[in-house]
């Protein structure tokens, strides 16, 4: 007996709440909520205008469309550097990110736990520039021996550990 009532209650209620759901509103749709358009004539009048002389005023205001060259200075306070090695002087060659920053990263992974800084945009030999910032790394940490990993083809050198900082200090001082 129980059975069959539900069966018998489960239609009408599911048919009570899709008329529900259909007669209304939704309150959080952008279609169903929204008010329904006029006729245009109640609409005001737009003129629409290519060069307007106000348009300077607004041009100012907008972001530029690509990084502009950093003035030369002495020194900045940011303690920012430009980048003054040449390719040619060495056998391996990092070149800036289009903000010109040295591009040294850190990648958390497993909430944290292992942390690997990552040098990318690296043209010429990986593998001394690899050496060479391994010794680095290695007199960081007072001799213990780092790990680290060299991706030729996309030009990135992983170390395991957080040295963003000795890195990119070293890569300035280096010139690049």
């Amino acid at each position: 007996m129980a059975a069959t009532t539900k069966l018998t209650l489960w239609p009408k209620l599911s048919q009570q709440l899709i008329r529900l759901i259909n007669t209304q509103p939704a309150l959080h749709s952008n279609f169903r909520s929204s008010k329904v358009v006029e006729p245009l004539d109640q609409y005001p009048e737009v003129e629409i205008v290519h060069n307007a002389p106000e348009w300077k005023y607004v041009e100012r205001l907008l972001p530029p469309r690509i990084v502009p060259q950093p003035k030369p200075k002495e020194s900045y306070p940011s303690g920012w550097q430009p980048q003054t090695a040449n390719a040619s002087e060495r056998s391996y060659y990092i070149a800036r990110t289009k903000n010109h920053m040295v591009p040294v990263y850190l990648h958390t992974r497993f909430r944290g736990q292992r942390r690997l800084t990552v040098v990318r945009r690296v043209q010429g030999d990986i593998w001394a520039l690899e050496r060479d910032l391994r010794a680095v790394v290695e007199s960081a940490r007072n001799g213990k021996l780092c790990a680290s990993r060299v991706n030729e083809l996309s030009g990135q050198i992983y170390f395991h550990g957080d040295y963003v900082d000795v890195l990119r200090d070293h890569l300035k001082s280096q010139g690049f």
